[in-house]
């Protein structure tokens, strides 16, 4: 069995300035596919919802469609870190979270669960910790919010937005968090964070001087029904996959995704 990338690999690789490829898998065969070619970080993301069941958001994405799904990525992959996404109002108290985190592991087979929140998750991210379950946060766009901002608009472009989330970042790392998703911030915003905190952030819309990049699948694949601003269709001039994918893990590593194109002001 290869060597299974742990949380300790990855912050050397921060410190030692090594970009982190991370993708979406949701099933064995993408996922084998993935580990084979590289990519360190497979996240069963709860955009399932929207690039498998067709829905208009991810809202409607249960703890068990997360756990069966992290159960057949665990299965496929054995070098790249599994991560899986807490769905919509499944972590609204340190107990409901512990009790969904705990399956998600013992089930599912996750190394990591991820949910989104700044200084609203703090307690719910130290109770976790406390209980030694990894947790990665995630800042900037939140996806189970779009009702609250009424689409999926960027954020952190005020001053005070940005500062808030800075303070966010470091919280959330005092918590307990071991790494740290930024989504749709302004390029500039994302990489004062990733200097100021010790654990690696990981960019989705968020520049190239993030510690890692992370794109839906299907979205690299040229296969995603909305193609969003921040991705690259990898497909495009490629005759495999496979080649997709060594094209995507390859311009994470020397720095030429995301581009300008796929970043914000």
């Amino acid at each position: 069995m290869k060597n299974k990338r742990t949380v300790q690999q990855l912050l050397k690789m921060k410190q030692e300035g090594e970009k982190i490829a991370c993708l979406t898998a949701y099933d064995a065969s993408f996922a084998r596919l993935l580990d084979d070619a590289g990519v360190d970080l497979l996240l069963v993301g709860d955009s399932l919802g929207m690039v498998l069941h067709g829905r208009e958001n991810t809202l409607e994405v249960t703890v068990n469609d997360i756990i069966y799904h992290t159960r057949q990525v665990s299965r496929g992959a054995t070098r790249a870190m599994v991560v899986a996404d807490m769905p919509f109002m499944s972590y609204t108290t340190p107990a409901q979270a512990l009790g969904n985190a705990a399956r998600m592991l013992s089930e599912g087979g996750a190394q990591m669960v991820k949910l989104e929140g700044g200084e609203n998750a703090v307690e719910i991210v130290r109770h976790l910790s406390r209980f030694d379950i990894p947790v990665c946060g995630h800042l900037g766009l939140k996806p189970q919010s779009v009702n609250k901002y009424g689409g999926y608009r960027v954020q952190g472009r005020e001053q005070e937005d940005a500062e808030q989330m800075v303070q966010d970042a470091v919280a959330l790392q005092e918590a307990g968090a071991m790494l740290l998703v930024l989504e749709c911030i302004p390029a500039r915003l994302a990489a004062e964070i990733s200097r100021t905190i010790t654990i690696p952030t990981i960019g989705i819309g968020a520049g190239v001087e993030c510690d890692g990049q992370i794109l839906v699948l299907y979205d690299i694949l040229g296969i995603s029904m909305r193609s969003p601003h921040l991705a690259r269709d990898f497909m495009e001039g490629r005759g495999t996959i496979r080649a997709a994918v060594d094209a995507y893990v390859a311009a994470v590593k020397n720095g030429t995704f995301p581009g300008a194109e796929n970043s914000f002001d």
